[in-house]
């Protein structure tokens, strides 16, 4: 199993980025794992990734706590799947992602700007997999 983590959007905060980095690099402790900058009209998750399953961050998407959140990576670690995510950008998600994606998932009702957003997931990445593996950190 592999972590792909695609956002929409230069990033501009370095703090933030810096943190999600760093979220993303202690994930990567437990499997490989990947942030990267994506342009929709040059990038295709589907076609990259066939039998991964994809999950894009959306507001009115599914909310997950952390425990559940981290059935996901159980369930695609006994499958062998990697897991996809997809954060828009400042226009959101192309409608052909929304409309594809395995699961549209919420981080809450509140507004984020997506740097932040793409720190939380990272964070509740890494926590997925210390939950998993019942790792202090997530006490």
């Amino acid at each position: 199993m592999k972590i792909f983590l695609y956002f929409i959007g230069r990033p501009k905060d370095a703090n933030a980025n810096g943190l999600a980095q760093d979220y993303m690099d202690r994930a990567a402790r437990f499997t490989p794992s990947v942030m990267a900058e994506v342009r929709p009209e040059r990038f295709d998750p589907w076609e990259k990734h066939p039998t991964a399953r994809k999950i894009a961050l959306d507001p009115p998407g599914k909310l997950l706590d952390s425990t559940a959140f981290s059935k996901l990576f159980s369930t695609a670690e006994m499958h062998g799947h990697d897991l996809v995510f997809l954060i828009g950008g400042h226009d959101g998600l192309p409608e052909s992602w929304r409309s594809r994606a395995d699961l549209l998932l919420s981080l809450g009702p509140m507004t984020l700007p997506h740097e932040l957003a793409r720190a939380v997931l990272a964070e509740q990445i890494y926590r997925a997999f210390t939950i998993l593996r019942n790792h202090p950190y997530q006490r």
